[in-house]
């Protein structure tokens, strides 16, 4: 294998909480720290924190890791650590080729110019001749859908527009390496597509990509592998694996009981044929069954499903079957109970995942719960936004027009 375009080894990035000293005291340790940046086991000082803390991935050609994590979680700074904005405070990055940017794409617009001047002037900005522009301008402006309004200032431009003809331009660099931040909030879902259209295209022809975001659909599409960040490296893998960890960590914190009175598992999720899986289309029937094993023995309980959406936690659907429902008289202790829900996706594209509870049928007060309970991607091409699939079809006439003689 060829040596990985991008190498990143036991980097750390420290900051400062205010970067003042008001002392000699003070001082000179922190000069003598600036001028030691390359300790294998960098130190803090009392108002230092560690923003990442020795994080390490390769990437090699026409593959694309994806970032994820909490805000605050150090994503940022890695880009800009990458994008040679912020330097290091110990550790390494090798980067082996030509690196490009897709970070506030609109920043570099000035509001007086036109959107015609602005694409010169971005492409100057982010390293573009003249006459590369030249040639790419009518490309550049059908990307963006702003024909109409190319010669008037980007001040009379709404946020996406201007964020639109600055990811336009963006996206018609030739790097081998680029660095993504969250540019699917560009535009509205239509022009999302094109920009996930564009990215793959660009790992097709070979270019490494770093991608930054919190939607972890277009991680799951364009991603081989993923990284799980907070400060330091969570979890590093397959981009499927890594979205598992993730939503399980942010589910634990979100109220997953510790010390249940139920202990919920395995989870498997089956498709009509009865094949294990994690994807489905939209419409298509599945199978959830879950093992619920009392810790104690119960009586009046119900049993939740819930379904999130990953990108944003959206509650997508909930429902409960009590004991009774189900034949269950009495769950005496040690004894798995297996529950299959029948079910049909009738959600429209995204990552979903499947979130499952114990609860007393009378007071509420829950006994067990697992979210998530099992991860689910829902592919489906015809619909740009929403969340149910209302399965609707369409069907056209024409009206033959005649057209009336006119008499002098």
């Amino acid at each position: 294998m060829s040596e990985p375009r991008i190498v990143v080894d036991h980097l750390w990035k420290r900051f400062r909480r205010g970067e003042r000293q008001d002392s000699l005291r003070d001082l000179v340790p922190a000069l003598f720290r600036r001028l030691t940046p390359g300790r294998k086991e960098p130190e803090l000082g009392a108002n230092d924190f560690w923003a990442i803390r020795d994080v390490g991935f390769e990437v090699q050609e026409g593959e694309a890791l994806g970032i994820i994590g909490p805000n605050g979680a150090g994503k940022s700074t890695m880009l800009k650590l990458l994008n040679r904005i912020l330097r290091p405070t110990s550790g390494t990055i090798r980067l082996h080729g030509k690196v490009s940017a897709l970070i506030e794409v609109a920043a570099g617009f000035h509001p007086d110019l036109t959107g015609r001047e602005n694409i010169f002037l971005q492409g100057a900005i982010i390293g573009m001749r003249r006459a590369e522009i030249a040639r790419k301008l009518d490309s550049i402006i059908d990307f963006a859908g702003v024909e109409r309004f190319i010669d008037t200032p980007v001040k009379r431009y709404s946020t996406g527009m201007s964020a639109r003809l600055g990811f336009a331009v963006a996206a018609h660099l030739d790097p081998d390496i680029l660095l993504i931040d969250e540019v699917l909030s560009v535009g509205d879902m239509a022009f999302q597509e094109k920009c996930i259209a564009r990215m793959k295209q660009f790992k097709a022809s070979g270019v490494s990509i770093i991608f930054v975001s919190h939607n972890m659909q277009a991680v799951s599409d364009l991603c081989d592998h993923a990284l799980s960040l907070r400060s330091t490296v969570q979890h590093y893998g397959s981009a499927q694996d890594v979205i598992q960890s993730y939503v399980t960590a942010m589910g634990s914190e979100g109220g997953t009981l510790g010390h249940p009175d139920v202990n919920i598992g395995p989870v498997v999720l089956r498709n009509a044929e009865g094949r294990d899986v994690t994807t489905a289309t939209s419409g298509e029937r599945l199978q959830l069954e879950v093992t619920y094993t009392a810790r104690r023995d119960l009586t009046g309980v119900h049993f939740g499903l819930l379904l999130h959406r990953t990108t944003d936690g959206l509650l997508v659907y909930d429902a409960n079957f009590t004991d009774k429902e189900l034949g269950i008289r009495q769950w005496r202790s040690g004894e798995p109970v297996t529950i299959r829900f029948d079910l049909t996706a009738t959600v429209t594209r995204g990552q979903y995942h499947f979130d499952t509870h114990v609860a007393e049928t009378g007071t509420g007060v829950l006994l067990a719960r697992r979210n998530p309970a099992m991860l689910l991607r829902v592919d489906e091409l015809r619909t740009w936004a929403g969340i149910a699939n209302l399965a609707v079809t369409a069907s056209a006439r024409t009206t033959e027009r005649v057209a009336s003689a006119v008499r002098v």
